[in-house]
């Protein structure tokens, strides 16, 4: 309950849509983008690595809810067999990532995808997105004993980039899921502590 003499904490509302894939054949790829792009996975669990693509990528679109996680905690998430981080690089320098959750029952989720901010807007988005659905299909085969992928999904909200949602459906994602709640208000973070004005 609020204090009397304290105003409640501001809160807006957010949609938050859920996509699938059931089959391989439901990947739409999309044409590479122009220039020297690749996409390498990142074979040597990392934290540190890790923690920076997440600041870099979410830090304009208020990721916030890993910033807290100790360096253990970073070090557990990415040991987790099955699980992988697959980078774009543009003439050698990180771009974006896409990083497969595995799951229970031969699902993979898609739990975080996105671009550093200048690299948006480059056609580079769906082509990372494509090679990365397609890397959770054939999860399986990188590791031994785990069950063939049946479903790939990932979640995007309205805080997320103005045309995450679009993306996930042109590479052949289906909506199965959509939620409107009230959640506070958040500063993006920025990269890094203090790199955006108050």
């Amino acid at each position: 309950m609020n204090s009397p003499d304290r105003p409640a904490a501001p809160t807006t509302d957010v949609t938050t849509w859920s996509l699938e894939q059931t089959s391989p054949a439901d990947l739409e790829p999309a044409k590479a983008p122009d220039g020297d792009v690749t996409v390498v996975r990142a074979e040597v669990p990392s934290p540190e690595f890790s923690r920076f693509l997440y600041t870099a990528v979410g830090g304009d679109v208020r990721w916030t809810d890993r910033l807290g996680l100790t360096y253990a905690q970073w070090q557990e998430i990415v040991d987790r067999p099955g699980a992988e981080t697959w980078v774009a690089y543009v003439d050698g320098t990180p771009a974006g990532y896409i990083e497969l959750d595995p799951q229970d029952d031969g699902v993979v989720e898609i739990m975080y995808f996105g671009l550093l901010p200048a690299f948006r807007g480059r056609r580079i988005g769906g082509h990372l997105l494509g090679v990365g659905v397609a890397r959770a299909w054939d999860l399986a085969e990188r590791w031994p004993g785990r069950q063939a992928t049946r479903r790939v999904w990932v979640h995007t909200c309205s805080l997320d980039g103005p045309h995450a949602l679009a993306n996930y459906e042109r590479r052949g994602f289906r909506l199965f899921d959509t939620k409107v709640a009230p959640e506070p208000e958040v500063a993006a973070p920025g990269p890094w502590p203090g790199a955006f004005p108050v």
